[in-house]
């Protein structure tokens, strides 16, 4: 009980009780230790108070009251066990009893089960003694001991006609013969998550729980977040893993191995196999996941999995057809001893350091891995390699985000976290489309707009949340900047800007202002293609809003101008004066699941851990000092860079030669696939360390088999800085071995002498030591705290520092404590539609699929609800161009080309076409231009010219 709120003194059974103002009386009966009946009730959601399983007796009230919805209020007199009260609760059972069926779903264990056991419903007096019961381990609550009944014959003859089962969705059984409308999966999908699929049709008896206008589940517009599942009391509704026998052996609290919102998880064992996945309460998700989240585990136990070591067949030359069949790997690879894979592994690389130098070397580490598994990657490249050589996929997504914040604000990471935005007057969500690449961070902008948030979505495309979003500013696909200084031209114009804030935390303000004077939104209006008055009132309402925040996605990073993107939305940020409060600041999106924490763990070429330099003197001797080496005191190559030069000419002394990669697929990310596939095949030795036959894994000397998410421990870090444990659930398959193991096992090989004794291959000493060379921001999360925590949030400087969620509130961790404003100018984009390529490409996620498809398309569920690429155009291009929605077309750009399946989607603009990349038969890659942004490395993926034909 909070001692800073009011307390109220009420009676309850009899008992003198002091509840919080506000409460209701089941939250008061709960603290006090008295459980009262429920079913409608689901903690975290809107009390409802339609089953009237929780009615209690008032003292001078002549009807029960539903103590879910009922106010606590001075000197009342409640009974919650009264005779009374407690012959309504038993009758509303069997009343509920009297339509389910005689046995119920949610706790049938595969044998013939005992009649009704009723998932959260009291069991029947004959029941009672069965293990299953209702509580969370199989024992009885004192309240449902009291309501143990069994429906009479008279009540079951009156039973309604029982509905069909409805299997029609690949991850969800619709069982409605068990629902009780007690309408939680309404509350749920409407409220909750907000996709507004499930619903409740009709009256009286004939009243049902319905998807959409009636459809089958599978048919409906429902995004399988299973947000209904979870909160289904009966198994009414219940994932497919479990019908038959929701058995399991253990639960394990880990971390979604997904996006970079950081959902916290409970894995659910049976039989050494995960069957199911539920959302934990943690603080980025509290309960809520999203479609791959929940049903997009079953990656881990797929055939293709690799179970040994293997090394390429002599003779069996390496080419750039990458489209293979995964389980015949042994048509190019024989297997392998441990021995004899790590030895050949790491002893090639060894003769080509020593013959060809440190420069010859690079090594790709991976966003998918643990915090521990980046950092000792990059030491073992920076020490055993010994250069700076290595990077990863934040090269891909949001590099050029992280150098302007760097440069701007002195800080990657984002400055408030996404659920803040509940204190938010406005958000603007630009160059991300949410609902797909982070579901759960979704909710929360969509239900900050049920209480009155208004959100911009600025975008090329009108993705789902324009059905939310106050004005929808569709620009043209490489106008951010022309709108963006618009709008800061127009904060200043009009008088708006935060002149205190400026003058007392910003550098450079006279530069930018005189910048922008010439970006005028009736001047940048043909160049962004929305109008001066749009760009005028959206600027206004940003300026003036009591406080208001910037999201933003890879839509703004990954173009040759992706740095000038960022530099003006913090400018923006800037002159508003919307920065360093509740509700405001800048948040870039992350992407996958520990693209924040590798990056924190200096898993980039120019930056040791904690974003320090390679080339300052001062960081540099601290880290030879450090790890007891000296150091390449040179910037290494990006992703890119190093993919050039692979296909240098022998008679560079810097060509790369022969690469690690760990949990990284560029033979699918990278742009122009073409070029990336022929460098990765030219390399002289290619070590790929993963989980499947990934493209990659097709062009390597020797594949190390390594473990998936939830077969390893460590930390990762989200979004919002929250860093964050995962656990082992289940054991790796055959003879693959852990990712943190593999890499001391090949640093051994190279000559370095670590040592990290423990459990679990040393990932605490591992931890301990990352959070030395982290001690500015993690210094005060020991790994005891994380083990009872589970997610701390930093920066955190001491164990009593709760972290801090909001950064920048006095200061920024710049020389001089204040922003920089950085002015920009229209740079286009390197590659122009023209008569031969006439549409622009615009790639990126899908919802159920996510980065290169290795783990999403070898989910059973995900792939059956988007098996096929496809390439999205509006209806008035597919008419013009005389195709058809679902007919095959061909793409081509100047690179390459690829043929899929046409998807109409009116989001997208006229001009422009869109393809998610996740698909190997179809790869979006291929066309993408390579050209780099000059200051993030980041190539323009968001931008190339294409040809569509049929």
């Amino acid at each position: 009980m909070k001692s800073d709120l009011p307390l109220v003194d009420f009676e309850l059974d009899g008992v003198a009780v002091k509840a919080v103002e506000g409460d209701t009386i089941l939250e008061a009966a709960r603290r006090a230790g008295v459980e009262i009946p429920r079913l409608c009730h689901q903690d975290g959601y809107r009390p409802d108070g339609n089953c009237r399983a929780c009615v209690v007796e008032i003292a001078g009230e002549r009807v029960l009251a539903p103590s879910c919805c009922r106010a606590v209020t001075p000197g009342m007199q409640v009974r919650a066990r009264s005779e009374r009260a407690l012959k309504s609760q038993r009758m509303v059972v069997e009343l509920l009893l009297a339509d389910m069926p005689d046995a119920g779903y949610k706790w049938t264990d595969g044998a013939q089960p005992p009649a009704e056991r009723r998932g959260e419903l009291p069991p029947a007096p004959a029941a009672a003694a069965e293990p299953a019961g209702v509580g969370q381990h199989g024992e009885l609550s004192e309240w449902a001991a009291r309501l143990q009944v069994s429906a009479r014959p008279q009540l079951k003859a009156l039973r309604r006609r029982q509905p069909a089962p409805d299997l029609s969705h690949p991850a969800m059984a619709v069982n409605l013969d068990a629902c009780i409308q007690c309408q939680r999966c309404v509350r749920a999908c409407r409220e909750e998550q907000v996709n507004d699929v499930i619903g409740y049709a009709r009256r009286g008896a004939q009243s049902v729980i319905v998807f959409d206008l009636g459809d089958a589940m599978g048919d409906s517009t429902c995004v399988a977040c299973g947000e209904c599942v979870q909160a289904c009391p009966t198994g009414a509704l219940m994932p497919k893993t479990l019908v038959g026998s929701q058995r399991v052996d253990r639960e394990v609290a880990s971390v979604c191995p997904f996006c970079g919102v950081g959902c916290l998880i409970t894995y659910k064992v049976r039989d050494r196999k995960i069957v199911a996945v539920d959302g934990r309460d943690g603080p980025a998700n509290h309960g809520r996941l999203c479609v791959k989240g929940r049903f997009g585990f079953d990656y881990a136990h797929h055939p293709h999995r690799l179970t040994t070591p293997l090394i390429r067949k002599d003779g069996v030359a390496k080419d750039t057809d990458v489209q293979r069949d995964p389980a015949r790997w042994g048509d190019v690879f024989r297997e392998a001893s441990w021995d004899e894979a790590l030895a050949l592994a790491a002893g090639r690389l060894v003769d080509l350091r020593d013959r060809r130098g440190p420069k010859s070397l690079a090594g790709f580490g991976s966003a998918k891995g643990t915090n521990e598994e980046a950092y000792l990657f990059q030491k073992l490249v920076r020490t055993g390699f010994r250069s700076n050589n290595v990077d990863h996929c934040t090269r891909l997504c949001h590099a050029s985000s992280v150098a302007a914040l760097l440069e701007g604000v002195g800080s990657g990471a984002v400055s408030n976290q996404v659920n803040d935005i509940e204190h938010s007057d406005l958000i603007l969500v630009i160059g991300s489309n949410p609902t797909s690449n982070h579901p759960v961070a979704a909710t929360w902008m969509k239900n900050a707009a049920r209480q009155g948030t208004r959100i911009v979505l600025a975008d090329p495309r009108a993705t789902e949340l324009s059905r939310h979003a106050w004005r929808t500013l569709q620009f043209k696909a490489d106008g951010d900047v022309a709108l963006v200084n618009a709008m800061i031209h127009t904060i200043i114009e009009e008088g708006l800007a935060n002149e205190a804030f400026i003058a007392a935390r910003a550098s450079n303000y006279a530069a930018l202002r005189e910048s922008v004077a010439r970006f005028s939104p009736e001047a940048m209006a043909p160049v962004c293609g929305i109008a001066a008055p749009a760009i005028r009132e959206v600027a206004r309402a940003f300026a003036t809003a009591g406080s208001a925040m910037i999201l933003w996605g890879m839509g703004v990073s990954q173009h040759v101008h992706g740095t000038d993107n960022v530099r003006a939305l913090i400018a923006l940020c800037t002159v508003a004066g919307q920065i360093g409060k509740p509700g405001s600041g800048l948040h870039p999106l992350r992407g996958q699941n520990n693209v924040q924490g590798a990056s924190d763990a200096g898993l980039i070429p120019m930056m040791f851990p904690n974003y320090q330099r390679v080339d300052d003197r001062e960081a540099h001797a601290w880290f030879e000092q450090f790890w007891g080496a000296r150091l390449d005191e040179r910037p290494g190559y990006t992703v890119v860079e190093i993919m050039d030069k692979a296909l240098a000419p022998d008679s560079d002394p810097h060509k790369v030669r022969g690469m690690y990669i760990m949990g990284e697929n560029p033979a699918m990310s990278d742009p122009d696939l073409n070029h990336a596939r022929e460098a990765l095949a030219a390399l002289e030795h290619l070590v790929v360390q993963d989980i499947f036959m990934t493209e990659t894994a097709w062009l390597a000397d020797v594949v190390l088999p390594a473990t998936a998410w939830p077969e390893k421990s460590g930390t990762v870090t989200n979004t919002d800085r929250m860093l964050q444990l995962g656990r082992q659930a289940i054991d790796p398959p055959g003879d693959a071995r852990p990712d943190l193991w593999l890499i001391q096992e090949m640093a051994r090989r190279l000559g370095l002498t670590w040592n990290y004794p423990g459990p679990d291959c040393g990932v605490a000493a591992v931890y301990e030591e990352m959070r030395q060379a982290q001690h500015a921001a993690i210094g005060g999360i020991s790994w005891e705290r994380l083990q009872r925590e589970g997610s701390v949030t930093f920066p955190c400087l001491t164990e009593e520092d709760p972290g801090q969620p909001i950064v920048f509130i006095d200061r920024f961790p710049t020389p001089d404590g204040r922003v920089t404003l950085v002015p920009t100018g229209l740079v286009p984009a390197n590659e122009r539609p023209d008569a031969d390529f006439p549409f622009v490409l615009i790639t990126g996620r899908q919802l159920e699929h996510w980065h290169t498809g290795s783990m999403t398309r070898r989910s059973a569920v995900l792939d059956a609800i988007e098996p096929v690429a496809t390439a999205s155009l509006c209806g008035a291009d597919i008419e013009a161009l005389g195709l058809e929605p679902g007919q095959r077309v061909r793409v081509r750009s100047r690179r390459g080309e690829v043929e899929l399946y046409l998807r109409r989607d009116d989001g997208t603009a006229p001009g422009t076409v869109f393809i998610p990349f996740a698909y190997v038969e179809a790869a979006a890659n291929l066309l993408t231009n390579a050209a780099l942004d000059p200051f993030g490395k980041i190539p323009e993926f968001k931008y190339c010219a294409v040809a569509i034909s049929g």
